[in-house]
């Protein structure tokens, strides 16, 4: 390996954050193996290990602490600068336009469109709500939209034609949200087998993976909830329900808790989620891709803020705070 590039430093920082090689490629939109190959060039190039490797997964060598530290600053500064303003746009041929944007259920659209207005202020931006992340590749590869965020799961990597390309946003973990009266509220984090007998709020098949990855968990766990309200609306509706006592949920990482509703990391951290962004190939050019990309990361970055949950969790889980 001749040199270092971002996208080398990119991956030090993943699989840092998530101490996995596995997660880590799913995070950056490579399959393990390669991931595998490119960590071996990197630790060759610095002529010793920068991970430790064990069966609970890899964690930094005193040595790659430094280099990881370091590289999170050089990423940081690098996603920092950009283009002032992304001129070139919505066409393969360039200018300023329309980009349509599908987007599946995330917090983090309000930010993106925020912070990408400011990065691209001469493109307008129209959104459409798809939850189904099949869906949304479809409309990709139909030429209905031009880019999109959608999701999948580790081992359930998103397909889809070379008509389309993607870029992992963030792996997050999922965790699970209760009434603040329930039993287990004061728990730090919550085991699967200790709900078995509870009544569960799952949002619906999203054609990426979702529920069966969860129902999977609770075959590992070795139950099957008995009792699951399917619940796709409103938020505050969902919220009002589980502090209510009539069943808990599992949410996003950047679940906010609320009144009357607590979030709970699930010991073992069985369920994890992709964000990632994709675009059709040739409907967008790289500057747009960047801004948005960027967009999406600041915007993730800002909802931990307010999830106090998750930074604790990432704090014990990887004595760092999520990226």
């Amino acid at each position: 390996m001749g040199r270092l590039e971002i996208r080398h430093l990119r991956a030090l920082c993943a699989i840092a954050d998530t101490g996995s090689l596995r997660r880590a490629a799913v995070s950056q939109g490579y399959s393990q193996p390669a991931l595998t190959t490119q960590l071996q060039r990197i630790e060759q190039y610095f002529g010793e290990p920068l991970f430790e490797r064990s069966s609970a997964g890899v964690e930094p060598t005193p040595f790659g602490a430094e280099v990881v530290a370091q590289a999170r600053d050089v990423v940081a500064r690098v996603e920092a600068m950009g283009p002032r303003d992304v001129r070139s746009g919505a066409g393969a041929g360039g200018g300023a336009g329309v980009l349509t944007l599908a987007v599946t259920n995330t917090p983090m659209l309000p930010g993106l469109l925020v912070r990408f207005r400011g990065a691209a202020p001469d493109h307008t931006v129209t959104v459409s709500s798809v939850y189904s992340s099949a869906q949304i590749v479809g409309m990709l590869e139909d030429g209905d939209v031009d880019v999109a965020i959608a999701v999948d799961y580790p081992g359930q990597e998103l397909r889809h034609s070379p008509t389309v390309a993607h870029r992992g946003i963030v792996t997050e973990p999922s965790f699970v949200a209760m009434s603040a009266g329930h039993p287990l509220a004061h728990r730090m984090e919550v085991d699967l087998t200790e709900l078995t007998d509870a009544a569960w709020f799952v949002t619906p098949d999203d054609g990426a993976g979702w529920p069966g990855v969860f129902y999977t968990a609770c075959q590992v766990a070795g139950f099957q909830p008995s009792t699951v309200h399917e619940f796709l609306g409103d938020r505050g509706q969902l919220h009002a329900m589980i502090a209510e006592g009539l069943g808990v949920g599992v949410v996003q990482a950047t679940f906010a808790a609320t009144e009357g509703v607590v979030v709970k990391p699930l010991t073992g951290t069985p369920l994890w989620c992709r964000y990632l962004l994709a675009w059709r190939v040739g409907a967008v050019c790289d500057e747009v891709v960047d801004a948005l990309y960027r967009s999406a990361v600041a915007a993730y970055r800002e909802l931990t803020a307010s999830a106090p949950h998750l930074r604790e969790w990432a704090a014990r889980t990887y004595n760092t705070v999520p990226r």
